[in-house]
């Protein structure tokens, strides 16, 4: 039988520690949280899962979810809810609740938040961390999504930006 994973209560919310099975509401998980950038839960706790990464961003109007990239691991992502404006391969798309994207390795990417609430976007994927690319691209550039020199390091990419700091949850994040 696999072990339950024991949930611990912090200040910022319930952290899941250990190996084992668990269940926990979002709301109660710990966020992190960087002004004008959004913010996410933690699902996974003490441990970054071996398969695949997940979280939920909670992105304000114009916040960017993260900077413009490709990877060379698929990623999936689900509008839960409110409208969010996808960048992708150089062109602007907008998304809207229960729109699904698959980005497959080598996609170009960034979303950011649209429309006049918060919106909820679910985020899965690969663990592989076969490197990642921070490509220039106007589309993003516009968003303040976006680098002005291609790297493949996310400490230029993401220069200037504060870190995410953990918190508490913000009821205005998720709907309901």
């Amino acid at each position: 039988m696999v072990p339950e994973a024991e949930l611990r209560e912090t200040e910022q919310g319930r952290v899941a520690t250990g190996d084992g099975w668990y269940a926990v509401n979002a709301r109660d998980t710990r966020w992190y949280y960087v002004q004008g950038r959004g913010a996410f839960c933690d699902l996974e706790g003490d441990q970054d899962f071996t398969q695949l990464g997940i979280n939920v961003m909670s992105l304000g109007p114009g916040e960017a979810m993260a900077m413009y990239h490709w990877e060379a691991d698929q990623e999936d992502f689900l509008v839960v809810s409110g409208e969010a404006l996808l960048v992708v391969e150089g062109e602007e798309r907008p998304l809207r609740a229960w729109d699904f994207v698959h980005s497959p390795a080598w996609t170009e990417h960034v979303f950011v938040g649209a429309g006049d609430e918060p919106c909820a976007i679910l985020a899965v994927g690969a663990r592989d961390d076969r490197g990642v690319v921070y490509p220039v691209a106007d589309a993003a550039l516009r968003h303040d999504a976006g680098v002005r020199r291609e790297t493949t390091l996310p400490r230029e990419a993401y220069a200037g930006i504060p870190p995410d700091e953990p918190g508490v949850f913000d009821p205005d994040w998720l709907p309901g």
